[in-house]
Formats: structure tokens, C-alpha cells, sequence
């Protein structure tokens, strides 16, 4: 099919399988799955020859700059089953105040804050819903920190499909509330996400809903590796040294690496890739306590606790693949305070204007903190992923008035 003709009906895919990203066990694609046998991820195979042969970077330039330029390497076959809101290509924001006085390299963020629903989540549950909209699911259940469920109720609305939300009751009334107004049905639960992801998982036989908890389903992932698409491709199809992700399920960095090696192999980038830096609060940090003991899984992290609740996973299904990319990326993880986390936060705002939302203010905290611990260069160009919009969290209150009817003392302006 050529790149200008009227793509209505169907889309040019070339998905050949799922594969246990575990055990290798191959399973066919095109049908409803969850876990494999192993109860481990499934993931997205596909004809990377055939995908080389059909796409030309000339090609990718003149469509749209959405989420779904890159349809060869997604799994939705039909345009009919796509349930979009508009998953716009977002920006690359410089730090160039932030970079001088660190006397680093390019710091860049990659502001996810823009897509629908306001967060990262939107590229992994449009592609989640559409693919469930292809094989007939009727009803979704989940568990969230706020953000998923927030892009699912949205999706998942949007395509005819019931949702059916569980949120630690900490989770922020904006959240809540915007899962609840966009058609789901959303109740809180006193315990963490994991715990809200055992209910959904024993409500499967029970009530006959599907499971769409990340990375208990093949198609997040493939939404979340076009955050490594669009980077590659804003960046003259270069990768930055490092990139600074901040990790909860782990579904964007899997993603990411699976994109580079992607892109990789139909032609479009070399060998190069980033240093993979998973981060995370020091109140929830699996991942780091597992990479520094050389472990391959990550046992659960008790009294999971942060101000960055999208990032208090306390265990993630996906740990393995999280840990490997880190390791084959000579990258590593790390964890920091909800002190440095607020820092960050405002360093940035009142520095850049870059309002980040908790979890990508992480990452700002983290790369501070590598930098002086030696973990990355001054010279490095990095990237950190900024995964919501930060107006959807509480935000300082401000009590500073003035009275208009006293005299006003202009020098303290």
C-alpha cells in the first residue's frame, strides 16, 4: 500500500505473533490474551523485514505527527477499530538555564504532559482499547494510581466499552474524579495498587471483565514504545546518552527498548543506545533494591510510601524486563527522596517555567543526584520523561495579598 493512498479501511500491519517475553513461547496473534503460561508478559512480534521494505523515513515525514504515524510497527489492523482523542507527537523542552548552572550537557524533557488525559498513560490504554475494541471486549477493569484509569475511563468510554476502576483511597480527588466524570466506574481501596490489582484479577472469573493492569495485557507496551519512536525520530533518528524514566510497572522504559531495537533493525538507527536510567522514590524503590543486589526479579517493597504516587508500585510484574534493559543499556536505577522530588520540582518551575508533575520532577532529582555521584558526565545529553501534566496535582498554596484600599508601599515590589 502506498504511503498516499486513502487508508479507510485497512491499515498496512505486519504483526506475525505474541511471544512470552520469558519463555519465547509463541502464541497467535489476533487473539484476547493476558499473561502467557508462564504468567509472564506478553509481547508484540512483527515482519521487520517486511515493515524495512514497506516504510522509508521520507514516507514517515510527510504524515501527521501523531502517535499513529507509525502504524507498521503497531498492532491495530483496521482504522475502523482506532478510538483516538487526538495522541499528538509531544515536545522536546530544553533546560538551558537548569543546564548552565549545572555546567552540564543538553538537558531535555519530553513533555507527555500534552496528550490526552494529560499524562504518558493515554499511548499505552488508546492502544490497549483500540486492540480491545478489534477483538470484542464488552467490559475493562483495572488498577490505577490515577493516571491509567484516568485514560482508560476516557478511552474505553469513547469506544462503547464498560471500565470498572480500583485506586488506593490516597489517590488525588482530581484523578478520581476525572476517572468517574469521563464514564467508569471508580472505587477506592484501602490498600496499594497491587493490592487493587488482586481484585481485579479475582473479579476476572467472577465477573467476566478484562484484565488491563500494566503489562497483564500485550498491547500498553506498544502504545508506550512510541515514547522511543517519536525520540528517535525528533532527534534526526539519534538517541540522547542518557534517558532518566521514572519507573513504577516499567511499561515505557520495556517499551523504549524494544523501540530502539526496532528501529534498529528495518534501518532507521544504528547500534547506539541510551543509558537506561530507572527511577524511583527511596519510599518505593523495588527496582533499585534489586538492580544494586544483582538480582533478575524484585521482591515486593512493604510500606510502599511517596508523594509520587505514580511511581508506589510495589512490585511489577515486569520486573525482569525492566532490570534487563538497564543492564543491557549499561544504565542503572536509582532512588531519591520526596525532599529532593519537591526540590525539583520548584527548582524547575521557577527556574525553566516547566511546571513537571511529582514523577517527572523525579527525574530532574535523579539526574542532579547522578551527576554528583559521578553515574553520568557533565558532558552527557539527557533526556527526562516528564509523564503528566503537572496541574493535576496539588499544587503550594499562595496566601500573599494586597489591599487596594491601603496605601500601597511600591518599593516592595
Amino acid at each position: 500500500m502506498r504511503d498516499d493512498e486513502n487508508l479507510t479501511t485497512e491499515r498496512p500491519t505486519f504483526v506475525t505473533h505474541l511471544e512470552c517475553a520469558y519463555t519465547g513461547e509463541r502464541v497467535k496473534a489476533d487473539t484476547l490474551q493476558n499473561l502467557s503460561a508462564a504468567g509472564k508478559p506478553l509481547l508484540v512480534k512483527y515482519d521487520l523485514d517486511g515493515v524495512k521494505n514497506a516504510l522509508s523515513k521520507e514516507a514517515l515525514a510527510r504524515r501527521p505527527a501523531d502517535l499513529w504515524r507509525y502504524r507498521e510497527l503497531l498492532p491495530v489492523r483496521k482504522v475502523a477499530d482506532i478510538v483516538s482523542l487526538g495522541e499528538v507527537m509531544t515536545p522536546l523542552i530544553r533546560l538551558p538555564r537548569l543546564s548552565k548552572s549545572l555546567g552540564s550537557g543538553e538537558i531535555i524533557v519530553k513533555d507527555e504532559g500534552r496528550l490526552p488525559t494529560g499524562s504518558f498513560k493515554a499511548r499505552g490504554l488508546v492502544m490497549a482499547v483500540s486492540m480491545g475494541k478489534a477483538l470484542g471486549v464488552k467490559h475493562m477493569a483495572m488498577p490505577t494510581n490515577g493516571n491509567a484509569g484516568a485514560a482508560l475511563a476516557a478511552y474505553a468510554t469513547r469506544a462503547g466499552i464498560k471500565t470498572t476502576i480500583f485506586c488506593p483511597e490516597d489517590t488525588p480527588e482530581v484523578n478520581v474524579s476525572e476517572i468517574e466524570l469521563q464514564g467508569a466506574t471508580v472505587y477506592r481501596v484501602n490498600g496499594l495498587i497491587d493490592d487493587c490489582g488482586k481484585i481485579v484479577g479475582e473479579g476476572k472469573a467472577k465477573v467476566g471483565w478484562f484484565d488491563v493492569s500494566t503489562l497483564k495485557e500485550p498491547y500498553r507496551i506498544e502504545g508506550k514504545k512510541t515514547m522511543g519512536l517519536e525520540l528517535a525520530e525528533q532527534l534526526g533518528w539519534d538517541v540522547p546518552d542518557v534517558i532518566f524514566y521514572p519507573t513504577g510497572g516499567g511499561t515505557g522504559l520495556i517499551g523504549m527498548w524494544k523501540a530502539f531495537a526496532e528501529l534498529e533493525a528495518i534501518g532507521f538507527m544504528g547500534k547506539k543506545r541510551p543509558r537506561m536510567v530507572a527511577v524511583q522514590a527511596e519510599g518505593c524503590a523495588p527496582m533499585v533494591r534489586a538492580y544494586e543486589a544483582g538480582e533478575e526479579h524484585a521482591p515486593r517493597f512493604e510500606n510502599a510510601h511517596t508523594i509520587a504516587s505514580g511511581i508506589r508500585v510495589p512490585q511489577a510484574i515486569g520486573d525482569f524486563l525492566i532490570l534487563r534493559a538497564v543492564r543491557e543499556s549499561k544504565g542503572f536505577a536509582i532512588a531519591v527522596s520526596d525532599e529532593a522530588i519537591t526540590a525539583a520540582l520548584d527548582e524547575v518551575a521557577r527556574g525553566e517555567g516547566l511546571l513537571l508533575c511529582p514523577e517527572g520532577a523525579a527525574t530532574y532529582a535523579a539526574y542532579k543526584k547522578s551527576l554528583a555521584e559521578g553515574r553520568v558526565s557533565k558532558s552527557d545529553r539527557v533526556v527526562l520523561y516528564n509523564c503528566a501534566s503537572g496541574l493535576k496535582y496539588p499544587l503550594p498554596p499562595v496566601t500573599r495579598t494586597l489591599d487596594r484600599h491601603k496605601p500601597i508601599d511600591y518599593s516592595k515590589f
